[in-house]
């Protein structure tokens, strides 16, 4: 095995280590809700989340894969240290949030290693406008989306419960807050696993090799191919598409416990009325975002919005806004902080590992 290929397989590993961490530090959007009001016990929590972001794999096709590997930056301007130092950029910046318990963007930590990488290299010009305003798109429309449907759910099924008893109340949505733990779950697996499916085509695709880019192509003749039950294509090969998931799925079942603590408890208090709401409505947000556009949101962007537009509803003093102005700080500083680690990382990469492999 020549080395050129031995350090294309090490860069996809680090894709997937990405990846697992995505799952890891995003566990807990998906499961803090559901922990936070004892539906389940954090063990079954990252269990059926793990689960449902790896049956993503075969529900939402791969329009976030192709926004990523084909609409962030010029291919034919980069090269295959771009991409592992955007990698190495997002992973430590996931890293440091993580120690600080901070719910941020793993998806922005990715576009913004990325984007800092490719500048570096070959100027501001290897940019897409087309990719980058969908970014910011999503960096503005999915917490706000998720804000307005949490404050909609909640007022609608408060509506609709209020002749109930509490006893009632709280034993119905303890059940129906399986179901939409399920639901986010597979939001977060469908929108997420795709960008790191997008940047392992980016970097095959960045070689130059025929043979390599092949490889990103699915087989017409898979029996998985029939595997498009809500209307997706799946234009990607599948060994990228179940390796991503599988990653992302197993780093949820690790669980990033700093976080959830943050989520469950720190922004609002959280009943299984209001639990159910908040993951409702933010898989709503990834669902639209997911299959009308190929837009890589930020999941943690939208259950966020999601928690405080549902705590917004019981009185402005329930939510703790100083969690609030925290997680936008860092929101901020993601695609910049990403970006220069990535830049420093690239600096590294280009003139310690080419010269082993060229």
């Amino acid at each position: 095995m020549s080395g050129f290929l031995i350090l294309i397989l090490l860069i996809v590993l680090i894709a997937l280590v990405f990846d697992f961490l995505n799952g890891f530090h995003d566990a807990a959007n998906s499961i803090a809700t559901i922990v936070s009001t004892r539906v389940l016990t954090p063990t079954e929590a990252v269990v059926w989340a793990a689960f449902f972001n790896f049956v993503a794999a075969f529900l939402f096709g791969t329009k976030v894969a192709n926004t990523i590997a084909g609409d962030l930056v010029n291919n034919q301007l980069i090269d295959i240290y771009v991409v592992a130092a955007g990698l190495c950029g997002a992973i430590l910046w996931n890293l440091i949030t993580w120690w600080l318990g901070l719910p941020t963007s793993s998806s922005h930590a990715l576009v913004g290693g990325i984007g800092g990488a490719a500048v570096l290299k070959s100027g501001v010009a290897v940019l897409k406008p087309t990719g980058w305003s969908l970014i910011l798109l999503g960096i503005v429309l999915a917490p706000v989306l998720g804000f307005l449907l949490g404050t909609l759910n909640m007022v609608l099924v408060s509506w609709l419960a209020r002749r109930q008893t509490p006893y009632r109340v709280d034993k119905l949505f303890r059940r129906l807050q399986l179901v939409s733990a399920a639901l986010y779950s597979l939001g977060h697996g469908g929108n997420d696993a795709q960008k790191t499916m997008g940047i392992i085509v980016m970097l095959l695709v960045a070689t130059g090799d025929p043979t390599l880019i092949a490889w990103t192509k699915p087989d017409p003749d898979s029996i998985l191919n029939r595997f498009h039950l809500m209307g997706g294509t799946h234009n990607v090969a599948w060994w990228i598409i179940l390796t991503c998931h599988a990653a992302i799925a197993l780093g949820t079942m690790f669980g990033g416990w700093r976080i959830v603590k943050t989520m469950g408890h720190s922004i609002t208090r959280l009943q299984p009325i209001g639990g159910f709401c908040a993951e409702t409505a933010a898989a709503m947000a990834i669902f639209g975002f997911t299959k009308i556009r190929g837009v890589p949101i930020s999941t943690t962007h939208a259950i966020t919005g999601a928690i405080l537009g549902v705590g917004t509803t019981k009185g402005v003093r329930s939510v703790r806004w100083i969690w609030g102005q925290r997680i936008v700080i860092a929101w901020i500083l993601t695609i910049p902080c990403a970006a220069f680690m990535a830049g420093l990382t690239y600096i590294i990469i280009r003139y310690l590992l080419h010269p082993l492999f060229s």
